[in-house]
């Protein structure tokens, strides 16, 4: 299993991925100091215009608030380059619904920095948000993409399955959504307000980790919690 160790803020978990030294980030977003690279999955933006658009009404503020946590995060450790791993709109009409002063807060985010969209399985390339576009992107040891290969994946860093873990801790079951990791493969969390998770314990999950030998790191307050696949639920 991977030894977990803080980084010098005692909040960001480091884990080393074929050779790539990365911090998490409880917001969900994955850092690679070396490169000044920040990394974040299924983002989802205007999922609650979809359902609305099927009479399903949801709080119309999903977008708002994940650009808001966006913003935030890229303002707290200025990358020089962000890559989205797909699935960052919720279908391929979500652009035309959304509000215009939320279409200028994605190129504020993007202003000063280069920024990729990965194509997702609910978002194929391309579209008029700004910045650059990729099926895949090879940095060094590490590859991006939206969907996990079937079988061994080194230095494969991927979204799409929206992993969450639940754990007892102190007497009490917690659920969190989590980066799921063995050393060799990454998978991001969903960092969309409506994404939702999917449990690590799934066989989506499960068949890409042989022997469930990995580590789920939990979203929390401020840092994230290593967590042995035994010790989840």
């Amino acid at each position: 299993m991977l030894a977990l160790a803080e980084s010098a803020d005692l909040s960001l978990a480091r884990i080393n991925l074929r050779g790539a030294e990365l911090e998490l980030d409880p917001s969900g977003a994955l850092l690679w100091p070396d490169e000044q690279l920040m990394v974040v999955a299924d983002l989802h933006l205007e999922k609650g215009s979809a359902f609305a658009r099927r009479g399903q009404m949801l709080p119309p503020y999903d977008t708002l608030d994940t650009l808001k946590r966006l913003s935030a995060v890229v303002a707290l450790h200025q990358p020089r380059m962000v890559i989205a791993l797909g699935d960052s709109l919720h279908d391929r009409w979500a652009g035309e619904r959304m509000a215009d002063p939320l279409r200028d807060e994605i190129r504020r985010i993007q202003s000063g920095r280069t920024f990729v969209w990965i194509a997702g399985n609910h978002d194929p390339l391309p579209h008029d948000l700004g910045g650059e576009g990729t099926a895949v992107l090879a940095l060094g040891p590490l590859l991006f993409r939206h969907e996990p290969e079937e079988g061994p994946a080194p230095g494969e860093v991927c979204g799409h399955l929206h992993p969450a873990a639940r754990v007892v801790m102190r007497g009490r079951g917690v659920r969190r959504r989590c980066f799921v990791t063995d050393g060799s493969r990454m998978i991001l969390p969903a960092f969309g307000a409506y994404a939702g998770g999917l449990s690590v314990s799934d066989p989506a999950i499960g068949r890409l980790f042989p022997a469930r030998r990995f580590t789920a790191h939990l979203l929390g307050a401020g840092r994230t919690y290593g967590m042995p696949a035994s010790a989840c639920l």
